[in-house]
């Protein structure tokens, strides 16, 4: 009996195999971005921008 009993255990150890797939792994998302962009200017330099223009 002790000496079936290492065996037995042997026989019964669990095995994990991991294989990387054949083909690529395709993810497809549909994002919806919004995004607000606030420019708070000084009068002082609103006003030159306004008299000569940016370009």
């Amino acid at each position: 009996m002790t000496v079936m009993l290492p065996l037995a255990l042997a026989a019964c150890t669990p095995t994990v195999q991991m294989a990387a797939p054949k083909e690529p792994i395709t993810i497809n998302l549909n994002v919806k971005i919004k995004h607000e962009i606030y420019v708070k200017v000084d009068k002082e330099v609103e006003d030159m921008f306004s008299e000569k223009g940016l370009f």
